[in-house]
């Protein structure tokens, strides 16, 4: 069991609705951790910036919608601290510092940096200073609350290493200041797209969090399944099969194990499967949506939320950055009158 003192951080881009991997791959552990740890989740709007900077508009459409959807899944602004990172300037002036000592080559070897710069080669120019030195910025991000822990994938493991070297190197040039963040691994429940491929807003293969079953039933109905399963009377793979996984997380093991024996022994046809899904998924969302309708209905209650978590955060990142100023020799006292 952990002490309350122990502190989390984690941050999510507003750059579209969140869907059902999002929830099984961040949200389900987000909201299992405000239970255990002090946790600070921030809305990361100029982390949206880095790739959408020629196209602005949509981030501040997307912070309500993100915060909409978190507390829609079970964050509890009594539990945790949400915060909109564009409002706490220190992370910027945090962020500047750590480039000062931060070697050119530690951001170029991000495996990161390649992977999207390729992917997205020609839809978008991505050979900018603030899109190769975001891992400086995420740095800031992390280290401004000096958290004991960071929930990550297996596959982000290389990110918070970079944190923990950018914080080593703070404490050898200047004093101790910042602990060295120790990755909290989480077990992202993989679901895969409508299609089979991963799923992505891009993609238009997604279930969304705020959508209604009206919305949701026809994507259902269309998806794809085992596709050596060409007629009823086939006997299909339920591990072959893209609705299976659905079934997995959202249906009860009693019906699961029905599914399995109705696929395998060809008695259950894909169309009947797909319409326990719907069953299962209407029972997983309703709590859901009842709890964003509330939201959409006083939309002033989410950037309540907001204003108070940034109060919060700007408190601790206030207290750390003036640490932070006397160890670079950059606290002058002696003007203090003037900022009166």
């Amino acid at each position: 069991m952990s002490t309350p003192t122990q502190r989390i951080v984690s941050g999510m881009r507003p750059t579209g609705p969140l869907h059902l991997g999002h929830y099984f791959g961040v949200l389900v552990n987000w909201v299992a951790l405000q239970e255990e740890y002090d946790c600070l989740y921030f809305v990361a709007d100029w982390h949206a910036l880095t790739s959408e900077y020629a196209s602005p508009g949509r981030i501040k459409q997307f912070v309500p919608e993100l915060v909409m959807d978190w507390v829609a899944a079970g964050l509890e602004p009594e539990k945790c601290t949400m915060f909109l990172q564009s409002q706490i300037k220190e992370h910027a002036e945090l962020q500047l510092l750590f480039s000062m000592f931060t070697p050119l080559g530690w951001l170029e070897r991000n495996p990161t940096y390649k992977e999207v710069k390729g992917e997205l080669e020609g839809a978008k120019d991505l050979s900018t200073y603030g899109f190769l030195g975001y891992p400086v910025l995420m740095a800031a991000d992390i280290l401004m609350y000096r958290p004991h822990l960071v929930p990550v994938g297996q596959d982000q493991l290389p990110h918070l290493e970079l944190t923990r070297e950018i914080a080593r190197r703070f404490n050898f040039l200047y004093t101790p200041l910042f602990p060295e963040p120790q990755a909290k691994l989480t077990e992202a429940q993989k679901l895969p797209g409508l299609d089979g491929r991963k799923m992505s807003k891009s993609y238009g293969n997604a279930i969304h969090l705020s959508e209604s079953m009206e919305q949701v039933t026809p994507k259902i109905m269309s998806m794809l399944t085992d596709t050596n399963r060409m007629r009823k009377k086939d006997p299909g793979n339920p591990d072959q099969c893209n609705l299976f996984p659905y079934h997995v997380l959202m249906t009860d093991a009693g019906k699961r194990t029905e599914i399995v024996s109705g696929c395998t022994q060809a008695t259950l046809g894909c169309v009947d499967c797909k319409k326990m899904l719907l069953e299962s998924l209407g029972a997983f969302l309703e709590p859901m949506r009842a709890r964003r309708v509330e939201l959409e209905n006083n939309p002033r209650r989410v950037w309540d939320m907001l204003e108070a978590g940034n109060r919060k955060a700007h408190e601790q990142a206030l207290e750390t950055l003036t640490l932070v100023r006397e160890r670079v020799n950059l606290e002058y006292k002696e003007l203090s009158a003037l900022r009166s």
